[in-house]
């Protein structure tokens, strides 16, 4: 179903959107931000997966307060952003989050 992607590959996310291949989202992964609780339902954060096997993150930038605390093995690139998602919705996801 997906094609065969390097997971940390530099630049992938980049390289889908400068080739043209365009990425659609799938699936929500875990429960929906109404079913967590969200008051409106509308903004939460949220995991998805995309057709390309990746995953998209709508959470919390917090790229300033938190890059010069990436580990010494950690990097990011200058078109990757750091985000917050609430643990809850992590825990949620887990059910959904694919073995392979």
């Amino acid at each position: 179903m997906y094609r065969n992607v390097q997971y940390c590959a530099p630049g992938l996310l980049h390289l889908n959107l400068r080739t043209g291949i365009q990425l659609k989202i799938v699936r929500r992964i875990g429960a929906s931000p109404r079913e967590r609780g969200s008051l409106s339902g509308e903004t939460c954060p949220d995991i998805f997966e995309l057709s390309d096997g990746n995953f998209a993150v709508i959470g919390t930038e917090a790229t300033a307060a938190l890059d010069d605390q990436l580990p010494e093995d950690a990097a990011r690139a200058d078109y990757e952003r750091i985000v917050i998602i609430s643990r809850e919705t992590l825990l949620r996801a887990k059910r959904d989050i694919p073995e392979q």
